[in-house]
């Protein structure tokens, strides 16, 4: 029953101090969100980002208040490009107490991170793998001090690709100490770290397992593989003042979508985990900026990041995991807003599809479209495809040279007046 459960009207009554209520106000977080108000006053009681990164942000820095000392706290994140929000974020929180932060991930210098954590930045947001790096190899820097451990996204941080980082990370820092855990999925691995590491812990939801809000319109169509990109054309067409994110299943099939779609006229941009730091944060930059409205990425974008304005999500490759699907429709209808997500599911993935469906709890109804009309495209998409193969081909191993092509080689606007 939510019978007479008072709700938290404002940053006050969770019990911040005015230094962080007017650090929320000059960010727009007018009052708190459901997992602030319910992360925060737990996180508060031992003290004698959007609404996630607040939740764990704030108790850190009020507690930084009362002790401040260099290496206070660490963050760990799956992502490079959550690791910089989140350090965002704290810097922009933390503004009026001087608060320093380093940020340590692959793709960025070596050398100046060095120099960063020689300045003793009172807060360290990482990837795992740098973090080890930096405690193996940089004079001087330990995390003996740190006083808080936050893990984002925590069931991603316990998957097989962290999990040697991880364990030399817990074994270089104080047992005693308060450890966050934030995870979309209560996997098995995050219960048994909660265990292993947690002394008499405190468990939210703030959400029912694995659902969508009811401002996001889901829809699907079942297409013949080898008319997928004739499909995806149409949508994006027919959805042309959309800000729209495309996700496939994997890094090589962002770049040649978004040649094509380059080719055929609209402003597309890729995001992998195979390109470089710069190049990945200059592409989700144009989009979050709206320079560049379609934004082609693999699941490194389906989580985490904040990107305020999706109109609409595409699943251009069906996941083969059905939590997946959640994360990623989930990049739109945000904060109370309406969007769309539409799926294409081919002959070969609709087993996966019938497992979204099991998650979910319902069937999802259709996208509406003639396929003579789609199938107009055929030619142009046909032609457009293979220019963009021929391109990749060229371009031969020079992977990063394919990657600084790929969004720069615009040909017009998203015009609907293109169609036919």
């Amino acid at each position: 029953m939510e019978d007479d459960k008072h709700e938290v009207k404002s940053f006050k009554e969770l019990g911040l101090v005015e230094q962080l209520i007017e650090a929320c106000d000059s960010l727009g977080w007018k009052n708190p969100s459901k997992i602030q108000a319910e992360a925060i006053p737990h996180a508060l009681e031992a003290q004698t980002g959007s609404g996630k990164t607040g939740a764990f942000a704030l108790p850190i820095l009020q507690a930084l208040l009362a002790d401040q000392h260099a290496f206070f706290a660490c963050v760990l994140s799956p992502t490079r490009e959550l690791a910089i929000q989140i350090a965002e974020q704290f810097e922009a929180l933390g503004s009026s107490i001087s608060l320093k932060t380093a940020v340590l991930v692959g793709g960025v210098d070596h050398v100046q991170q060095s120099i960063a954590l020689g300045k003793r930045p009172h807060i360290v947001v990482a990837t795992p793998g740098r973090l080890v790096d930096h405690l193996s190899n940089t004079k001087g820097f330990s995390l003996r001090t740190i006083k808080y451990l936050v893990l984002d996204e925590a069931d991603r941080l316990l998957n097989e690709d962290f999990e040697k980082s991880l364990d030399e990370i817990l074994n270089s820092i104080p047992r005693e100490r308060r450890t966050y855990l934030f995870s979309a999925t209560m996997t098995k691995k995050v219960q048994k770290l909660q265990r292993a590491c947690l002394r008499n812990p405190v468990k939210m939801e703030v959400a029912c397992k694995y659902s969508t809000v009811d401002t996001l319109k889901q829809q699907l169509r079942f297409v013949a593989a080898k008319h997928k990109d004739c499909y995806l054309l149409y949508i994006l067409l027919e959805k042309c003042e959309s800000t729209s994110m495309v996700f496939t299943r994997t890094c090589e099939a962002t770049r040649l979508l978004a040649l094509m779609l380059c080719n055929l006229g609209l402003n597309a941009t890729p995001i992998s985990g195979q390109m470089t730091q710069t190049k990945r944060l200059e592409n989700l930059s144009k989009f979050k900026a709206g320079t560049c409205p379609i934004l082609i990425c693999t699941d490194v974008a389906s989580r985490g990041l904040d990107i305020p304005s999706v109109d609409m999500v595409i699943n251009y490759d069906i996941p083969t995991n059905s939590k997946d699907y959640i994360h990623r429709v989930g990049r739109t209808a945000r904060a109370g807003r309406s969007g769309v997500a539409i799926s294409l599911v081919n002959q070969y993935e609709l087993e996966w599809y019938i497992q979204i469906e099991k998650l979910i709890g319902k069937k999802l109804p259709d996208f509406e479209a003639q396929e003579e009309e789609v199938l107009l495209y055929l030619e142009r998409v046909t032609e457009a495809k293979r220019l963009s193969l021929m391109s990749i081909k060229e371009a031969g191993g020079h992977k990063r040279r394919r990657e600084e092509d790929v969004g720069h080689k615009f040909h017009g606007k998203n015009n609907k007046s293109k169609r036919r």
